[in-house]
């Protein structure tokens, strides 16, 4: 019975971190592209809530962008709860915003939100702008980035929505557990 037991423990040891890290790696293997938001509008966005958070936006301009960009840019994201928050104006031409090879920082005051899951980004203009990337922190979520590393094109929401892959990962672990508990229960009546 000891052995059977120690042997049991000592698969679970094993085939547990297997199960854990081989359903998520697999799913952030690969590489997600920015795309266009069709059925984005601002004007959807609700500022219902009560509460007001403050978010630290850092964007970094790609090397590869102009010098610098007096295209008006704009920024909405949110949580997966219908929580958004819009920046219409982030740019500023006189004070040398998104310049290549920088980051610039903004704090942005909306509605409260749990984990940001989706980021888009308006330009509107005729010089371009490349953004590298955008790391959003706010008080109830993990800071989080969103890499573009690719044009915005003009007059179109562009961006990354991750709502439906965020509520996912709750789901495989709890599959992953089930696959070991069943597991252990079939090998503790087989041994």
């Amino acid at each position: 019975m000891v052995k059977q037991l120690t042997f049991l423990l000592l698969l679970l040891i094993i085939i547990i971190p297997f199960f854990a890290f081989g359903f998520t790696e697999s799913q952030s293997s690969y590489v997600l592209m920015p795309h266009a938001a069709d059925s984005f509008n601002v004007s959807y966005i609700q500022i219902n809530n009560a509460g007001t958070c403050s978010y630290s936006l850092v964007i970094s301009t790609s090397c590869s962008s102009p010098k610098y960009t007096r295209d008006q840019i704009s920024i909405a994201f949110g949580d997966a709860y219908a929580n958004q928050i819009y920046a219409p104006r982030l740019d500023d031409p006189a004070s040398g915003t998104f310049e290549s090879c920088s980051s610039d920082t903004f704090q942005i005051n909306g509605p409260c939100a749990y984990q940001i899951c989706y980021v888009y980004l308006y330009r509107s203009g005729y010089e371009g702008w490349k953004p590298e990337s955008v790391k959003i922190s706010g008080y109830n979520s993990r800071p989080v980035t969103f890499y573009y590393n690719t044009y915005i094109p003009s007059d179109t929401w562009y961006g990354f929505n991750l709502c439906n892959h965020a509520s996912s990962s709750f789901q495989v672990s709890t599959k992953t557990w089930f696959i070991c508990i069943g597991l252990g229960l079939f090998l503790n009546f087989w041994i």
